[in-house]
């Protein structure tokens, strides 16, 4: 097994920069796998190997979410977590992942390179989950209802009537791809009598007339890892549609969705939570508690403590998806200004602006003392 720290950019193996369009990404791959591709070396196993190597960084660099998480963590932050590098076994997973950028080369890709009579993997799904703000710091199960295609049960996936079975096809000879010749070129198109499937069901199954697959609502528990972010995608192999001809199921790739939490604002891995003081508490300090996602947690306070200033509590914050560290807590204090003082209340505080000479509104007076006085003038004239 190779080391994430000995694996090759993902920019140098394709010969593209770090700023690349997604359309010179995909021009760079398929002329790396077409020179180094099984058919046009056979036998050649430092071909297979820089074919897989291509292969695996075109499937990081072509999906935006990994990466957006590759740029920012390497190869270790699409490595061995959920929705990461697939890390091909070998070249008949890459020709399911990707047949369809060899088509028109003369080269086999997905469905013929199984070995014919129709195999083809199945569709990948797409849902979603929202969960709270513990749920994602901690980690969480859910359990998912997915409609999708089942082999059919009647006749095992093949198509055909028990006791029948499919016909190789007659005009490709079973390939699913037809080579034409034109001139110096040989260009391999799908073949127009099985679409690809390289076979025909001449006797179709009643039930599912004849596509080997039915309908059904499929119940699955999926583990939601600690740590996980809105935007974040997680990848459950094999629990996607049915493969066409007994091929492999597809993938479910389960979109996260983060709810808002009444307390925190999460930044990555960091929380922040505002907390609100009294001006005696910040001008003479005090022991406060704050809500943490494990409870209450006691903070100081000290005195001449300023409006918007920064308390710091380590590893209190989210743990790290990739497993590096978790994050922490940002206490930010809010100084509170009472909206209505009693009267001792306003008193004291016309002390002590008095102490600090400080210029403040004059005492408030009420409606009719503000009347009188506005009168005083013209009775005296």
């Amino acid at each position: 097994m190779v080391s994430m720290a000995s694996k090759r950019d993902c920019y140098e193996i394709l010969g593209v920069s770090r700023n690349a369009s997604p359309e010179e990404i995909k021009k760079a791959y398929r002329k790396l796998a077409l020179a180094n591709h099984p058919d046009r070396n056979p036998g050649d196993a430092d071909a297979v190997a820089r074919f897989k190597e291509a292969s695996e960084a075109f499937d990081v660099l072509n999906d935006a979410d990994k990466r957006a998480r590759y740029d920012r963590f390497g190869w270790q932050g699409v490595q061995g977590v959920a929705g990461g590098a697939r890390g091909f076994n070998d070249v008949a997973d890459i020709f399911d992942a990707f047949g369809d950028l060899f088509e028109g080369f003369g080269l086999f890709g997905g469905r013929s390179r199984r070995g014919g009579g129709g195999r083809q993997r199945g569709a990948h799904l797409r849902t979603s989950v929202s969960i709270d703000l513990l749920e994602a710091a901690r980690g969480c199960r859910r359990d998912l209802e997915i409609p999708r295609h089942t082999p059919c049960e009647t006749c095992g996936g093949n198509g055909a009537r028990p006791g029948t079975t499919p016909e190789p096809c007659g005009y490709c000879g079973g390939h699913g791809q037809v080579v034409q010749s034109q001139g110096f070129f040989r260009v391999q198109t799908t073949c127009p009598a099985c679409r690809g499937e390289g076979r025909v069901v001449r006797d179709k199954c009643p039930d599912c007339r004849g596509t080997g697959r039915t309908r059904e609502t499929a119940k699955l528990k999926v583990t939601i890892p600690a740590g996980v972010d809105t935007g974040m995608q997680l990848r459950v192999s094999g629990e996607g549609e049915a493969g066409v001809g007994g091929g492999p199921r597809g993938d479910l790739f389960v979109d996260i969705q983060v709810r808002e939490h009444e307390f925190f604002q999460r930044e990555g891995s960091h929380l922040t939570c505002r907390l609100p003081i009294s001006f005696a508490q910040a001008a003479l300090g005090a022991t406060l508690e704050v809500p943490t996602l494990d409870g209450r947690h006691s903070v100081e306070i000290p005195a001449g403590t300023q409006p918007g200033e920064v308390f710091r509590l380590r590893g209190y914050g989210i743990p790290d998806p990739h497993g590096h560290h978790t994050g922490d807590l940002f206490v930010q204090v809010q100084v509170e200004v009472p909206k209505k003082l009693s009267e001792r209340e306003e008193e004291l505080i016309r002390d002590l602006a008095d102490l600090d000479h400080s210029h403040v509104t004059p005492h408030r007076k009420s409606f009719l003392e503000k009347l009188k006085g506005w009168l005083s003038p013209a009775e005296d004239v």
